[in-house]
């Protein structure tokens, strides 16, 4: 008795973490479609607007099946959204980084909602909860969805922002005792506090589905391929002979997107250079490929590339060390 009492508690939600798990498996080296990012959004705005306002005259009615058969609707489209952008998320996020921390968010908010007891002791009970999980999910997706249909990553960001803003809309309903018109007019003033706050924050999100294709530091690069090239320690005996050190790193992007991106250089802690790289071009498998030069002798110490976009959003990072 004890053993079907525990699954009939978590088997579902076992099940359904298990599935979600294959599934990133099966998908982690694509990038998501917009097409089902935006269905799910829709469906998912459109399914919390109903329960909020049926909510009361269905539980009046007795109705509580219906309401639970909603929240549980809304709670799968969360897990599904969160779950389907992930990979993007991981790809694109510098696990070194400030920016580590929205990835660990989506992470987090995918596992929540796909334990049934986790989300009925968390969620459920806070109704606020609920609604920064909804602003959480809308505005993830949207930031993955919208480059990919050729937006800069921080227009995406900042019209991310916004619409997952306006999107809490049915929050100041407060089931009903303000109307529409004052409801979306408090969300525009959110969205409009929401994107400066996200311009300020800008570098704690990975501007997903941008990522590096390859990171490595080279003596030179001819053909557009980096020459003797190599992570982690350089010997000093190794780097003798070089007039300077090449940082190579082809970054993916989407079809049709086009970024400026810089090369953020620093030895030892210091910054030691910027420079301003031609914008890259998406749609290419193998990323597209761009570098920047140190025209010095290797110095010894730690050293560490940024791969920026021209906003400062972090793409990713070379590190590597000169020996002496």
């Amino acid at each position: 008795m004890s053993a079907l009492h525990w699954l009939r508690r978590w088997g579902i939600s076992l099940a359904s973490l298990a599935l979600g798990l294959a599934t990133l498996f099966v998908f982690r080296r694509g990038l998501p479609h917009v097409g089902w990012i935006v269905g799910y959004v829709l469906l998912l705005w459109l399914l919390v607007a109903v329960v909020g306002e049926l909510r009361a005259p269905l539980e009046a009615r007795g109705r509580q099946l219906v309401v639970g058969a909603g929240e549980y609707g809304i709670q799968t489209l969360y897990h599904n959204l969160l779950l389907f952008v992930l990979p993007a998320y991981y790809a694109s996020a510098t696990l070194t980084s400030l920016n580590a921390g929205f990835l660990g968010a989506v992470a987090v908010g995918a596992l929540v909602t796909a334990i049934d007891p986790w989300y009925r002791a968390i969620v459920q009970p806070r109704p606020w909860v609920g609604y920064l999980l909804l602003g959480l999910s809308i505005f993830a997706a949207l930031n993955v969805a919208l480059p990919l249909v050729g937006i800069r990553p921080i227009m995406a960001l900042l019209g991310s922002a916004a619409l997952a803003a306006l999107a809490l809309t049915p929050a100041f309903r407060r089931r009903g005792a303000v109307s529409w018109t004052r409801a979306h007019a408090s969300a525009v003033v959110v969205g409009a506090v929401a994107m400066v706050a996200v311009w300020n924050g800008r570098a704690l999100v990975p501007p997903a589905p941008l990522f590096l294709a390859r990171a490595v530091v080279a003596r030179d690069v001819v053909d557009l391929e980096p020459v003797d090239p190599a992570t982690g320690r350089l010997g000093g005996a190794a780097v003798a002979g070089w007039a300077g050190l090449v940082a190579y790193t082809p970054v993916h992007a989407p079809a049709g997107l086009r970024q400026h991106i810089e090369h953020v250089w620093r030895r030892d802690g210091r910054e030691i250079g910027r420079v301003a790289l031609s914008p890259i071009y998406g749609g290419r498998a193998q990323g597209f490929r761009t570098w920047s030069r140190r025209l010095e002798p290797p110095v010894p110490g730690r050293y560490e590339v940024d791969v920026r976009t021209a906003s400062g959003q972090l793409i990713g990072r070379l590190r590597f060390r000169v020996a002496r």
